[in-house]
């Protein structure tokens, strides 16, 4: 398995966490273009898990500990995210599958 990065996540989760409460809150009182904004995060939010995933799959964890984190089976995990996860990885190489 290769060596990975030691970084501070579960800190910075809680931060994003409250960004996002914030930014319901704010949008509540605002413009309903504001609120199109805020849904665009959804989107974001989605690519951000397909990427991790793809890291975690190049550090070798396989689809049982991934389903195991996300409270899936392993087969569901596969299923849902396989493909997506593959997709992102070969962009972050810079490598074009079909």
């Amino acid at each position: 398995m290769p060596n990975r990065p030691t970084v501070e996540t579960l800190p910075f989760l809680d931060a994003v966490k409250r960004m996002i409460r914030a930014a319901g809150r704010r949008v509540a009182e605002a413009d309903e273009f504001e609120l199109a904004e805020l849904v665009a995060i959804r989107d974001e939010l989605d690519e951000a898990i397909i990427a991790a995933i793809a890291g975690q799959r190049s550090y070798g964890r396989s689809w049982a500990d991934i389903g195991d984190a996300l409270g899936i089976t392993r087969q569901a995990a596969q299923q849902r995210y396989s493909r997506p996860a593959e997709l992102a990885a070969a962009r972050i190489a810079g490598e074009v599958l079909i």
